[in-house]
């Protein structure tokens, strides 16, 4: 994810020549895909192994609004930088919306993953399957019924990316029974494992500062 958006903080300074089109060549946008596939994933198996170790209802809450309050800040320093495509629903307000859903809606069949992927295969299908004009605005197309993709700098709604957040929580709990997530990371993978919320929103700040300064100081 850092070595991708530097790589778009490169473009959008000219540094990139060619210039490169990350909304729409294929190199750029499966990158994108395979990131945001990982960051599901990892987020479905981490909320499977925290509800088997009996998380609180505070500490969801703590982190929930961690989540939910950073991905407002994303649509805020978007709209700053990028007024026309700022992110109205991106990775992080999908993954709050996402742990709401696994909390009220998807607990009750954490010991029924056949349900869980049948409930997947039906995300999955509803984009192709129940599209409509009346989610293409801002205020719809966070379902992912749309009928054409919007133009923004980050876009991940809820269908088709809930299936892969199910696709976590069943990998999650099978992990957790067989015991193979004890104990096998590197050290350095494990400290990031840790602060992965700081990583996210630290990194584009400290490149955009750094490339900036950089600029300045050559010319």
């Amino acid at each position: 994810m850092v070595g991708f958006h530097f790589a778009f903080d490169l473009n959008l300074y000219g540094l990139l020549a060619p210039p490169q089109r990350f909304l729409s060549d294929p190199f750029w946008t499966g990158q994108r895909t395979a990131i945001v596939t990982l960051f599901m994933l990892c987020a479905g198996v981490s909320q499977a192994v925290t509800g088997q170790a009996g998380r609180s209802a505070g500490r969801f809450w703590r982190r929930w609004a961690q989540i939910a309050g950073c991905a407002a800040l994303v649509s805020v320093g978007s709209a700053l930088m990028f007024p026309e495509t700022w992110i109205s629903f991106g990775v992080l307000h999908a993954m709050a919306a996402m742990l709401l859903i696994a909390r009220f809606a998807l607990q009750p069949l954490a010991h029924r993953p056949a349900l869980l992927l049948a409930l997947s295969a039906a995300v999955l299908a509803a984009p192709r399957v129940a599209a409509h004009a009346v989610f293409d605005s801002r205020w719809g197309n966070w379902t992912g019924l749309v009928t054409h993709l919007p133009y923004a700098e980050d876009y991940v709604p809820l269908a088709p990316w809930l299936a892969v957040f199910i696709w976590g929580l069943v990998l999650g709990r099978w992990l957790a029974r067989t015991g193979w997530l004890t104990g096998w990371a590197p050290a350095p993978l494990a400290a990031m494992g840790r602060w992965p919320l700081t990583i996210y929103m630290v990194h584009q700040p400290l490149l955009l500062g750094a490339l900036t300064l950089w600029m300045k100081l050559r010319t």
